[in-house]
């Protein structure tokens, strides 16, 4: 079934609207009033100025680090401990002895590794 309005008007009758381009509006176009808040997008770098941008260090980034260095650098260090102290034969058990110290230096690490992040965070906002 076809509706009673048309689709489109008759160009053939005389009350209807030419069909020139100059003389057609578009139906999304907003009104007079409000067609100069309509802003056309720009270009992202035309409007961030790289001297005002802050690089700040990523936190986490940095504790990660710190833990890798911890664990690794705490394994070496102990057991070079325990081969130094007598082959571990005065340790009990020397793998509870190594879990301690790879612990420490990883919670140690992890520490030294924050206070860095802080302290470049810090230098980053003294150049503002």
């Amino acid at each position: 079934m076809s509706s009673s309005a048309p689709d489109r008007p008759d160009p053939t009758r005389p009350d209807a609207p030419s069909a020139r381009p100059d003389d057609t509006v578009d139906a999304t176009a907003a009104p007079a009033g409000e067609r100069e808040a309509v802003e056309e997008p720009q270009d992202v770098t035309l409007l961030v100025d790289p001297t005002r941008v802050r690089r700040a260090p990523r936190y986490p980034v940095f504790l990660w680090m710190g833990a890798l260095v911890g664990v690794v650098g705490g394994l070496g260090f102990a057991t070079w401990l325990v081969g130094v102290t007598g082959s571990g034969a005065s340790l009990m058990k020397p793998g509870v002895y190594i879990t301690v110290v790879v612990l420490a230096t990883t919670a140690l690490c992890m520490g030294v590794a924050g206070l860095i992040a802080v302290l470049a965070d810090r230098r980053s906002l003294r150049r503002r």
